[in-house]
């Protein structure tokens, strides 16, 4: 995990751990549906957090004998584990907190008391959200929209971090606007629909996590720029006539497994193919660090 990644974790446990402190005191003040939703929803963003941390220490895991190679993948599974927590704790919990007080209305009382948390979350979320912009753009492309680097992104933290806090900003909105209009219309029944539009926000975000997260589970090859830079670097050496085909598949955000069929200058001795394919390799992993795992495997390309 780069220090990028645990600076936007970090960041994002701090202000959720405060903000679902802030949040629970104001619904023993206020009955607030929409508050104690928001509650729930930071407590288990808190929660998120401490398992994208577990997560990322676990993967530090040397590789063993019944892990050969290494353990990096534990990062896709807390990360997955967030978007279950995220839709049970979180989505699951508002609605029926919201259907709950749908069909039993009660006003919300101290409304300065509920604003004034709100404003306080949304100036913490903000914090948290501006760390996780902060770092994610320095691994960004510029000719990459945010929605596209969150798809294609191998590494879980920043995009699970940043669309835990859009999604945060966006529900405290409608908390803030349940509040308001329950209050000024003198229909409670406005702060209910807030806490279900919260639930159902957090039910959508976490519905996006837990595909692109089981896509990473399942193994994903390299992205095509990659792809392309190993392929220049088998075919620059000057005992290769070809790559006859690759696979590639990531281990972990930052380790990546490479298998080529490679077609060699037929006439090396078996010394001389030995020297060319490690010179293979060593090129391969100066054009793409993270292809620590590489297997190369001498072959004839059969033209038809």
């Amino acid at each position: 995990m780069t220090e990028g990644s645990r600076k936007a974790i970090f960041a994002a446990f701090a202000a959720n751990l405060g903000i679902a402190i802030s949040k629970f005191i104001g619904f023993l003040i206020t009955h607030s549906a929409g508050l104690l939703a928001e509650a729930f929803h930071s407590l288990a963003d808190t929660g998120n957090q401490g398992l994208l941390m577990l997560g990322g220490k676990r993967a530090e895991r040397k590789a063993d004998a019944e892990h050969p190679f290494g353990y990096g993948r534990e990062r896709y599974f807390w990360a997955f584990v967030v978007s279950l927590v995220l839709f049970s704790m979180g989505g699951l919990f508002a609605l029926y907190e919201g259907f709950s007080k749908l069909r039993h209305p009660h006003e919300v009382e101290n409304l300065p008391v509920a604003i004034v948390i709100l404003l306080f979350s949304v100036a913490l979320e903000s914090f948290s959200l501006r760390t996780a912009y902060k770092e994610a753009s320095q691994h960004k492309a510029k000719d990459i929209s945010w929605w596209g680097y969150i798809r294609g992104s191998k590494a879980p933290e920043l995009p699970v971090v940043l669309l835990e806090d859009v999604g945060a900003e966006i529900g405290l909105l409608m908390a803030l606007s349940g509040v308001l209009l329950a209050h000024y219309t003198g229909e409670p029944r406005w702060d209910a629909l807030g806490s279900i539009g919260i639930g159902l926000l957090l039910v959508v975000i976490a519905a996006v996590l837990a595909v692109e997260m089981k896509a990473l589970l399942l193994g994903e090859s390299a992205s095509d720029d990659i792809i392309a830079a190993l392929n220049a670097a088998i075919t620059g050496s000057p005992s290769v006539r070809g790559v006859i085909h690759m696979r590639t598949e990531h281990l972990a955000p930052d380790e990546l497994l490479v298998a080529a069929k490679v077609e060699f200058d037929p006439e090396l001795s078996m010394a001389e193919l030995a020297r060319a394919i490690d010179g293979v390799e060593v090129a391969m992993r100066q054009a793409v660090p993270i292809a620590r795992l590489a297997f190369i495997e001498p072959d004839v390309l059969r033209r038809s």
